[in-house]
């Protein structure tokens, strides 16, 4: 029999309850509204949204990484695994509850990777560091680990994360030889076409073999 799931927090949002749920030493999932988020038993495509970023700054130095979600700390923990000793790796998290859970009963999953002296923490919109961005000598990376990712939904121009003037920003935030990944539950064409109406080349990774596999977009800028 199935060891019973015990809820260690939860947290009111617009999407409803977020929940941290145990029911081993290293199995949790995060909820919201009800429908799991994150499992720390199935993580492949967060640590390919961080490696297919990080892995090509091999080499540079003093890279500066961009990661926006924290989740459950697995995207940061691979892109500080992939990164030199002198990177510095800003990851923005909007909600200050899961930034107590990676510090807290979440932390063993990561070898506590908020506290890695490489990691800057912002506990605000990643939308909002990505604008006021001054230009192409901020970021070697950005990094988009966010809830759900690119969908139909969010296909308008004015979308923060993936409308034409935010992708337009991001753009402008790379510096030359910059790369943006961006997780995604599902693939999104549409998503394809405004990166690509907006200067981007464009590469599409479904990770791992077997069962869901979810989507990893690479998009490095075509004027590189």
């Amino acid at each position: 029999m199935a060891q019973p799931w015990t809820v260690l927090d939860t947290w009111s949002t617009p999407e409803g309850d977020l929940e941290l749920r145990q029911r081993g030493p290293k199995d949790f999932l995060i909820l919201v509204g009800g429908r799991v988020l994150m499992s720390s038993t199935a993580f492949r495509s967060e640590l390919a949204v961080a490696d297919l970023a990080c892995k090509p700054l091999i080499g540079r130095v003093k890279p500066r990484v961009l990661i926006g979600g924290l989740g459950m700390g697995y995207t940061l923990r691979a892109a500080l695994d992939a990164l030199p000793g002198d990177a510095e790796v800003t990851v923005a998290e909007l909600n200050p509850r899961v930034v107590q859970w990676c510090e807290g009963p979440l932390a063993a999953l990561t070898d506590d990777a908020l506290h890695d002296p490489r990691t800057r923490l912002h506990v605000g919109d990643v939308a909002v560091l990505i604008a006021a961005s001054k230009g192409p000598a901020d970021w070697d990376a950005i990094v988009l680990d966010l809830y759900e990712g690119p969908h139909e939904a969010t296909q308008g121009p004015h979308d923060p994360f993936w409308g034409k003037a935010a992708l337009q920003r991001t753009l402008a935030a790379l510096r030359p030889g910059g790369i943006f990944t961006v997780w995604a539950e599902d693939f999104d064409p549409p998503f394809v076409k405004r990166l690509t109406a907006n200067g981007f080349h464009v590469q599409v990774h479904h990770p791992g073999k077997g069962g869901r596999r979810h989507t990893v977009y690479v998009a490095v800028p075509t004027a590189q």
